[in-house]
C-alpha cells in the first residue's frame, strides 16, 4: 500500500532519509517562528503594549494546558511509525483511526479544564491587574479552541508517522498567512480587540486542520476509512496511551522548569528580563533545526524498530548527531562573533545589549549538548522508551530549579547565574540523554538477532 505520499525509512541512506525529511520541517518551524513575530508586532503596534503583554502572559500556561493532548498525539504517531514500520497495513490504518478518537477525546478533557482554571492559573502567575481581563478573554478563546488546534496536530502527526513532513509543512504555512490576513482584519478594521487575535488563531488552524485531513483522504490510501479500520482496537489504544502520557508529563514539566527560572529572570529587574527575552528568541530560532533532526529521528527510529532494524536506529543516530554538532558548531561562532548585533535587532538600550551578548557568548558553548538532547531523544521517543521521557523532564526542572539557588547562594554568578543555568541543564540533560542511551543500546545487543519476524509481533511493545 506504498505511496507516494509515504516514505519507508527502512531502506536507504539513514542521513539522506533524514534530510529529505527534516527539510520541511525546518522550513515549517522557521515559517512559524517568523509569524509569531509578525503576530506579536500587529497587537502590539495596533492594541499596544499592554494587550501584547496580555497575550505574552498566557504562553507558558497555554504550553503547560497542551502538554496533555499533545503528548497523546506524540504516543499515536510513535505507534502508527512503528507498525508502518513492520508493514503491518490493516493496524496502520487502525491507527490512525484509533488515534483520531484519542485525539479528540484528549482534547475535549484538555479544553474543559484549561477553560474553568484560567482565572485562577493566571491570578496564581501573578498577572498584572490592568492586563488581567484582556489574559483571561485570550486564554479562554485558545481554550476553546484546543480540539480545533488538535485536528491539524492529529492530521500532522499521523502523515510524519507515515514519512510525509511536506504535506503539513504546506498546510502550516496557510494556516499562517491565513492567521495574519485575520489579524489584520479582526484587530485593525473591526476592532475587536485580543478577542479578535485570538479569533483569528482559532479560524486559521480549523482551515489549515480541515484542508490537512480532507488532502490526506483524497490522498493517501492509510487515511482511506472502511469498517475494519473503524474498529476499536485495544492494544492499539493502551501502546498510544502509554508513550503519550509520559511525552505529555515530560513536556509538562519542561514548562513548569522554564516559568520557575522566568522568575528568577523577574528578579533581577528590567534590563535582564529584556536580555532574556532576546536571548530566547534568538536561542529559539539556534534550536529549529535541532529540533527538526530530533522529529526526523523520531519517524525514523520509530519505522525502524517496527522493521526489527535496531543497527540501522543506531547508524541513523550517528548521522543525525554529526549533522546537528555541525550546525551547533556553526551557530556558536556566530554568537561568539556577533551576539551584540543580534541582541540589537531587538532592543537599542546599550545595557540589555551588552548583557545579552555576553549572555549568548555563554550559552552558545553548550550548543552541542543542546543538539545531542533532540537527536537522542528524539530516538529514544521513536524506539518507545517511555520511562525516559519522565526522566528527561525531572532532569530538566531539577537543573532550572535547583542550579539558580545553588548558584545564587554560594557563587558570585550574580545575573549570569541565569545563562549559566539554561547552559548547564542542557548538559546534565544531554549527558541523561546518552547514558539511557547507551543503556538502550546494550539491552538491544543482549537479545541477540532475533529477526525481524520478532519485532514485527512485539512492534507495539515499549522499549523500557
Amino acid at each position: 500500500m506504498r505511496s507516494k505520499m509515504t516514505l519507508n525509512m527502512t531502506e536507504g541512506r539513514p542521513l539522506a532519509l533524514l534530510s529529505v525529511f527534516a527539510l520541511p520541517l525546518l522550513i515549517g518551524n522557521l515559517f512559524q517562528q517568523a509569524y509569531n513575530l509578525a503576530d506579536s508586532m500587529i497587537v502590539g503596534r495596533l492594541l499596544g503594549a499592554d494587550a501584547l503583554a496580555a497575550v505574552g502572559a498566557t504562553g507558558s500556561i497555554s504550553f503547560l494546558f497542551f502538554s496533555i493532548f499533545n503528548g497523546i498525539s506524540g504516543g499515536c504517531g510513535i505507534v502508527t511509525a512503528q507498525l508502518f514500520g513492520a508493514r503491518e497495513d490493516l493496524k496502520v490504518r487502525r491507527a490512525i483511526t484509533n488515534s483520531a478518537y484519542l485525539t479528540l477525546a484528549s482534547s475535549l478533557v484538555t479544553a474543559v479544564i484549561s477553560f474553568l482554571m484560567v482565572p485562577t492559573v493566571l491570578s496564581w502567575m501573578g498577572t498584572p491587574r490592568e492586563i488581567l481581563p484582556d489574559a483571561i478573554t485570550y486564554m479562554r478563546m485558545t481554550t476553546v479552541s484546543v480540539p480545533l488546534i488538535a485536528i491539524y496536530n492529529y492530521a500532522s502527526s499521523m502523515q510524519r508517522a507515515l514519512g510525509d513532513s511536506r504535506t503539513p509543512l504546506y498546510f502550516l504555512v496557510l494556516a499562517c498567512l491565513i492567521n495574519v490576513v485575520l489579524d489584520l482584519l479582526f484587530v485593525g478594521s473591526f476592532g475587536l480587540g485580543v478577542f479578535g487575535a485570538a479569533l483569528a488563531t482559532m479560524l486559521s488552524q480549523l482551515l489549515a486542520g480541515v484542508g490537512s485531513l480532507w488532502y490526506a483522504f483524497r490522498r493517501n490510501p492509510y487515511f482511506r476509512v472502511t469498517r475494519n479500520s473503524l474498529a476499536f482496537d485495544r492494544d492499539i489504544t493502551k501502546s498510544a496511551i502509554r508513550l503519550g502520557l509520559p511525552l505529555a508529563l515530560q513536556w509538562s514539566l519542561i514548562a513548569v522548569s522554564t516559568t520557575a527560572l522566568q522568575s528568577v529572570v523577574n528578579s533581577f529587574g528590567a534590563t535582564a528580563m529584556a536580555a532574556y527575552t532576546a536571548t530566547n528568541r534568538l536561542e529559539q530560532l539556534v534550536q529549529q533545526p535541532f529540533g527538526s533532526m530530533g522529529m526526523a529521528l523520531s519517524t525514523y527510529a520509530g519505522q525502524n524498530k517496527g522493521a526489527g532494524e535496531t543497527e540501522r536506529i543506531q547508524r541513523g543516530l550517528r548521522d543525525g548527531l554529526l549533522a546537528t554538532v555541525a550546525v551547533a558548531c556553526v551557530m556558536t561562532l556566530v554568537m561568539q562573533l556577533f551576539g551584540e548585533s543580534l541582541v540589537g535587532m531587538f532592543v537599542r538600550e546599550a545595557d540589555v545589549i551588552a548583557l545579552g551578548g555576553r549572555a549568548l557568548r555563554i550559552t552558545s558553548l553548550f550548543y552541542a549538548f543542546l543538539g545531542v538532547i533532540y537527536a537522542v531523544r528524539g530516538v529514544l521517543n521513536g524506539v518507545g522508551d517511555a520511562f525516559f521521557s519522565f526522566v528527561n523532564g525531572a532532569v530538566e526542572i531539577v537543573g532550572r530549579v535547583g542550579l539558580p539557588f545553588l548558584l545564587l547562594r554560594f557563587t558570585a554568578a550574580g545575573v549570569w547565574s541565569i545563562w549559566i543555568t539554561a547552559g548547564v541543564t542542557w548538559v546534565l540533560a544531554g549527558t541523561s540523554c546518552a547514558l539511557r542511551y547507551f543503556s538502550w543500546k546494550r539491552k538491544q545487543s543482549s537479545t541477540g538477532k532475533a529477526g525481524k519476524k520478532h519485532y514485527k509481533e512485539i512492534a507495539l511493545a515499549s522499549q523500557h
